[in-house]
């Protein structure tokens, strides 16, 4: 049963209400290792789905385009005070519709097109928006790329510094989307600085964990900082972009008019529900325990054979190169889905296979850890994810392992809660 529940729903589309459900059941049956989802509070789905999505409010607090803002300009205020009190921020905008857009805000309010920007190459961990390719951010710009080192699988700060010194980008980007390292936003931040560019910190990955006191915080070190307000923070899907007081004005710009019309309230009040749930005691509990899962999670892995990029993680990430398992990233995703852990493939650095059926498996822990598993019950995940892996490898027709392991899944998941949903009776 759906909670809040959707008797509306379920009367007068009840087609699409049987297909709510039976996601709802998907997600409370997996063990889902996905590392951009989690599941968000009972309190963000009521926002998310309250009357505040029947207004317009293009513009600003104060400064709107249509009557009636009463109500929502403080909704919005306070989702931008609880940002920037969370994060140490001087200045927050609330209104992106996702990550891409609020980088892409980022360019708007610092660049034009063919000015170089500097970010990480999108097979090495990066995002698409700093400067790959098929973006427009690598169409637009000029897109400089650095990598992880092969050795270690970490980023290559002397390569950063020498390409920044050498191309002189306005701006440079760090974090990405497939890092499971800690990232040194003071080093970044002296390269930015001797380069003469503007850092944007990309956190969408780790914000819950920056948060929550268990990864650094880029704030005092980026000009800029984006982020979903999803994945680890636990909200709806939506983002933010904090900065300096300097930059305010800019990037608020370059969000609205520049980008969009007008922010959607709901989601607004959402993330203003999530950024108090993220100040609160135990969600610092939380973002400790999803690195505790990881590193237990990966430690297991590693006793069973897997390669791991970096050798590990520090995050809620881990990056597991197939290679060594005889078995591409693709056809082990899809094995696991049908066995009950939901991932997703990844390519890997230096991967010789093509981007959509790379070599790799990209995992996290943040929406276990939501759903109440702990580092003991590590070693049983990882021991299934070898088990069903280990078939993939050997017959890929052959599902028996992978009926045998998502029984065993439904009932390891029946014990832990699930925000939002529960089994009927």
């Amino acid at each position: 049963m759906h909670r809040p529940s959707l008797p509306h729903l379920h009367r007068q589309d009840p087609d699409l209400a049987g297909l709510v459900e039976a996601e709802a059941r998907r997600q409370f049956e997996k063990i889902r290792l996905i590392a951009s989802e989690n599941y968000v509070s009972p309190a963000v789905l009521e926002a998310t789905g309250s009357v505040l999505t029947n207004k317009y409010s293009e513009g600003y607090p104060g400064r709107r385009y249509y009557e009636g803002q009463q109500n929502v300009d403080p909704v919005e205020l306070l989702a931008v005070e609880r940002a920037r009190h969370l994060f140490g921020a001087e200045h927050a905008n609330v209104q992106p519709y996702s990550g891409s857009p609020a980088n892409l805000a980022v360019y708007a309010a610092f660049l034009r097109p063919g000015d170089t920007v500097l970010g990480l190459s999108l097979p090495m961990g990066g995002h698409l928006t700093h400067g790959w390719s098929v973006s427009a951010t690598g169409k637009w710009f000029n897109a400089v790329r650095y990598e992880v080192r092969r050795d270690t699988g970490r980023i290559d700060l002397d390569q950063v510094r020498e390409l920044a010194l050498k191309e002189r980008p306005k701006l440079i980007w760090c974090g990405g989307t497939a890092l499971p390292r800690t990232i040194d936003f003071a080093a970044f931040a002296e390269i930015a600085r001797e380069a003469g560019a503007v850092l944007a910190a990309d956190i969408a990955h780790i914000a819950g964990l920056v948060a929550g006191g268990a990864h650094p915080s880029p704030a005092g070190h980026a000009d800029v900082v984006t982020t979903t307000t999803h994945k680890t923070l636990r909200g709806p899907r939506g983002a933010m972009i904090l900065s300096t007081a300097e930059h305010a004005a800019a990037l608020d710009r370059a969000v609205f008019p520049g980008l969009q019309g007008g922010p959607h309230n709901h989601t607004t009040a959402a993330i203003a529900v999530a950024l108090a749930e993220a100040a609160r005691p135990d969600f610092a509990e939380y973002a400790h325990r999803v690195v505790a899962n990881a590193r237990a999670l990966a430690d297991a892995l590693l006793e069973r054979g897997y390669d791991l990029i970096s050798g590990g993680t520090d995050t809620h990430l881990i990056l597991i190169d197939l290679t060594n398992k005889g078995v591409p990233g693709k056809p082990a995703a899809r094995a696991l889905d049908a066995a009950g852990i939901e991932l997703n493939h990844n390519a890997v650095p230096f991967d010789p296979r093509k981007p959509f059926d790379p070599s790799g498996l990209r995992v996290g822990t943040a929406a276990i850890t939501t759903r109440g598993l702990t580092p003991d019950r590590m070693p049983q995940i990882a021991a299934w994810i070898d088990e069903v892996v280990t078939a993939a490898a050997a017959d890929p027709d052959d599902a028996s392992v992978a009926d045998r392991v998502a029984a065993e899944i439904r009932e390891l998941t029946a014990a832990y809660p699930m925000p939002g949903w529960a089994p009927a009776g």
